[in-house]
């Protein structure tokens, strides 16, 4: 892909906006979604009442703020667009919760007439059942998003942020339900899944993200047929070892052995992937400035947070801390359109994205400057 040099006389056409489809897609999916967690909550309120659906509510708060906190560390480089954000959580809140609980439920009526020991039974719905059952319906709203938002799909930094807002999501319903059932045990169950293992779901289904994540790296549209299983079955076996775990008397130390070690390598590698992000957008930017689009103070600036923070301080005290963000947030979406290209990632639209993108850019510096 060539990069013309800066010509402030040059005819861009207009910033191309989202399709209608996806704005629509989305809204349909956000209502579902919303639909499937109010029928959850009034399952869960038929069950332990409307005062103790909400304490429930508000304690499971505690880890969703904590989830949703890492999640905005990982998304900063490129913040991935708040609608699809938003169609995760309620997916993962709603859709995958209320299919999780009926498929569930079917397995707990079959294992009960099977004539199995009760102990086995749990055991089957637990570490076999639970886990397909979840990461298949918690996947598919990943998958979803991946193809109906392609072009946004960059690579593994943003499989690994979809994937953890879908289990959020999950995670958030589900451990109000949890408290509600076990509201006799609250600080033992609240422990156990709010202190102890707030990023279990996330960890599970990240798997499947980033599978994906590397799927949209790849050349062929069709990568994510092998990538998706794979992922998914990464997904199935740590949620599997991580039930299973819980039901043995040395859950402890397969909590120690087995899962801190785990969640451990998660951070490595989501700090690891950030870092290629960083390199991406300081290499992909470079280039650009070399024909002439941005200055090297400039590249400096967009490929550090406090450069980035102080310019946006900057530009606030002069009222323009609006021009200065949409100048930042269009170059580093520039970045990784060219990222995508080199990849060979390339759609019918790439060079009319390419030349909206620098439009933007161009308007941006204008304003900032004006």
């Amino acid at each position: 892909m060539s990069i013309t040099p800066f010509s402030q006389s040059q005819g861009w056409a207009p910033v191309r906006q989202r399709s209608t489809a996806t704005m629509v897609a989305e809204i349909i999916g956000i209502g579902v979604g919303l639909w499937g967690i109010v029928t959850m909550l009034n399952i869960v309120s038929s069950e332990g009442g409307a005062g103790a659906t909400v304490f429930a509510g508000i304690l499971a708060f505690v880890p969703l703020l904590v989830v949703l906190g890492a999640v905005h560390w990982i998304d900063r480089w490129e913040p991935e667009p708040k609608a699809t954000l938003a169609f995760a959580f309620v997916w993962g809140a709603g859709v995958a919760t209320l299919v999780s609980l009926f498929f569930n439920s079917i397995l707990a009526e079959i294992l009960g007439v099977s004539g199995i020991d009760s102990t086995s039974q749990l055991a089957v719905s637990v570490a076999i059942g639970a886990p397909f059952v979840e990461e298949l319906t918690k996947g598919l709203g990943v998958l979803l998003i991946f193809l109906v938002q392609r072009r946004r799909f960059d690579g593994p930094v943003d499989g690994v942020v979809y994937g953890a807002v879908v289990a959020a999501g999950f995670a958030f319903v589900e451990n109000i339900l949890y408290f509600v059932q076990y509201s006799d045990q609250i600080g033992g169950v609240f422990l156990g899944r709010a202190i102890m293992s707030p990023f279990a779901h996330v960890i599970f289904t990240a798997m499947t993200g980033l599978m994906l994540g590397v799927a949209a790296r790849s050349q062929s549209r069709h990568a994510w047929l092998g990538y998706f299983p794979l992922g998914l079955t990464l997904a199935m076996l740590l949620h599997a070892l991580w039930n299973f775990s819980t039901l043995s008397t040395h859950y402890m130390t397969l909590y120690v052995l087995l899962q801190v070690p785990l969640f451990i390598a998660l951070i490595a590698l989501v700090y690891w992937l950030r870092r290629m992000e960083r390199d991406v957008l300081r290499h992909r930017l470079g280039e650009y400035a070399q024909a002439g689009w941005f200055s090297p103070s400039e590249v400096h600036m967009l490929t550090d947070f406090r450069e980035r923070r102080r310019a946006r301080t900057w530009a606030a005290q002069r009222g323009r801390k609006a021009a200065m963000a949409a100048f930042q947030k269009a170059s580093t979406d520039l970045a990784f359109q060219r990222e995508r290209h080199a990849a060979g990632s390339v759609s019918a639209s790439s060079h009319a994205d390419q030349q909206h993108l620098l439009a933007q850019v161009t308007q941006a510096r204008a304003d900032v400057f004006a």
